[in-house]
């Protein structure tokens, strides 16, 4: 990998807001949600919410600008609702939020899925971008997909020793005008 940690820089832990988009899952079924709450505590990240919003678009969209309006919530993980069925609702929910979209991370995502799931990758509509100085991170629901997200993308950019360079320490620079 041509990124490294260096152990110079002190970690700064964040503050991550998790939604799992989903009519059919709850707290005791949420595996997805459940795993990116773990895997960010685990690295040393604060759980600031977390929350189960049904596959409405007005619903996302709410609970997504409440949280992106909360000075106590610097980063926003969604599990859910980006796929192709009638259902899916969640890119169109968070994009018109985004100040910014960093197309690099779905063009990431899915490249790393590819090579788990092959063509099916394509059906994928994972998404990242920043809105008022937060960023958001829209992953699919699959547990795999939330691990492959957090594991192989979104930890080591949030993670402020990650070298060259990082999401982290642009933070204080992403609400400049």
């Amino acid at each position: 990998m041509a990124h490294d940690n260096n152990t110079n820089r002190e970690f700064i832990p964040l503050k991550i807001a998790v939604l799992t988009v989903s009519d059919s899952r709850n707290e005791e079924t949420d595996k997805s949600g459940a795993l990116l709450t773990e895997r960010l505590e685990t690295a040393g990240h604060h759980k600031a919410d977390k929350r189960i919003e049904p596959d409405d678009m007005f619903r996302i969209r709410a609970t997504v600008s409440n949280w992106i309006a909360d000075p106590d919530v610097e980063v926003i993980i969604t599990t859910g609702g980006t796929g192709v069925t009638g259902r899916d609702g969640t890119p169109e929910a968070i994009e018109p939020l985004l100040e910014k979209i960093i197309d690099g991370f779905g063009e990431m995502f899915r490249a790393l899925s590819y090579e788990g799931i092959g063509t099916s990758t394509m059906q994928s509509r994972a998404l990242c971008g920043v809105a008022n100085g937060t960023y958001v991170f829209c992953l699919p629901g699959s547990t795999g997909a939330c691990r492959d997200g957090w594991d192989k993308l979104i930890k080591t950019q949030l993670d402020y020793r990650t070298r060259p360079c990082n999401l982290a320490e642009m933070m204080p620079r992403l609400t400049e005008k």
